[in-house]
């Protein structure tokens, strides 16, 4: 049996090593990096750079989904992805799209995007059938409530076995509609409904997430569970989404999603010679 891949598009990526997702926003209030590559033009270039630090994959999103966001009206949503998506085309890395609106999905695939990110996970209406016929990746992210609330008052009986219960369920849906398991990537959905408590109870135990084969997506970079620890706004928080990125890395996450891709790839790669060796 050969090592397991990833059909992402036009691309299938071997899980041989760890793969990282660069982040790129095209909002004016996101929370990691604000209005800094809201203008097409710069988030091209910030893409650029992301791929040559060593990002396996750029993750283009143009509506925050930080709690209280507000929404965006799937018009503009791909109006703002279009250009990027065109420019990117030919970049040489799958170009994953975080949406969650049907239409989006379409368009986006239409115009050269390898994966659709959805932090809804497939639930909305026509969201599966936007993206079926397609060999595109699928992202299927867990969030309790949605983003404008979710951080409100998060409550869970049980956070490690309803999460992986609810990512089961998703998972056994989109393989009922016929996607095949190559193309799906599961997300705890780490800050999306749930507690700093609840966030690093997922990531201590989150080998106890893994469900067969199916790749799990790490999304903690710059968040808020990292501040709770440290104490520094998100721009002050590369070392510590480090840190979380690597302890993600050994209880068996395959990507990890960050905005500092080459700090991220250095530390990997001095991980991966203390577990694995390196010829000198």
């Amino acid at each position: 049996m050969g090592m397991p891949s990833l059909q992402c598009g036009r691309f299938e990526l071997t899980l041989e090593r760890p793969l990282i997702m660069g982040v790129v926003n095209i909002t004016p209030d996101s929370f990691s990096d604000g209005a800094l590559y809201f203008e097409a033009d710069a988030a091209i270039a910030h893409a650029k750079d992301l791929i040559a630090q060593g990002a396996d994959i750029v993750d283009i999103g143009a509506e925050s989904t930080r709690p209280g966001a507000d929404p965006v009206s799937a018009v503009d949503e791909f109006r703002r992805l279009q250009p990027v998506i065109e420019a990117l085309r030919e970049a040489g890395v799958p170009l994953s799209i975080d949406t969650f609106k049907p239409a989006v999905m379409r368009q986006a695939l239409d115009a050269g995007a390898d994966m659709i990110n959805d932090i809804y996970g497939f639930r909305h209406p026509g969201a599966i059938e936007a993206v079926a016929a397609s060999p595109c990746g699928l992202c299927v992210m867990h969030m309790q409530g949605e983003p404008r609330t979710m951080q409100q008052a998060p409550h869970y009986d049980d956070v490690l076995g309803e999460v992986k219960q609810f990512l089961q369920e998703r998972l056994d849906v989109l393989l009922l509609q016929g996607i095949s398991r190559r193309r799906i990537v599961l997300d705890p959905g780490f800050g999306f409904g749930k507690t700093p408590a609840q966030n690093y109870l997922l990531l201590q135990r989150l080998a106890q997430l893994r469900i067969a084969d199916i790749p799990l997506l790490l999304g903690v970079s710059r968040k808020s569970m990292i501040g709770h620890v440290i104490g520094r706004p998100a721009d002050q928080r590369v070392a510590g989404s480090i840190a979380a990125a690597l302890a993600g890395i050994a209880r068996g996450a395959s990507i990890v999603r960050v905005h500092d891709v080459g700090a991220t790839a250095d530390a990997i790669k001095v991980w991966q010679a203390i577990e694995h060796g390196v010829s000198l």
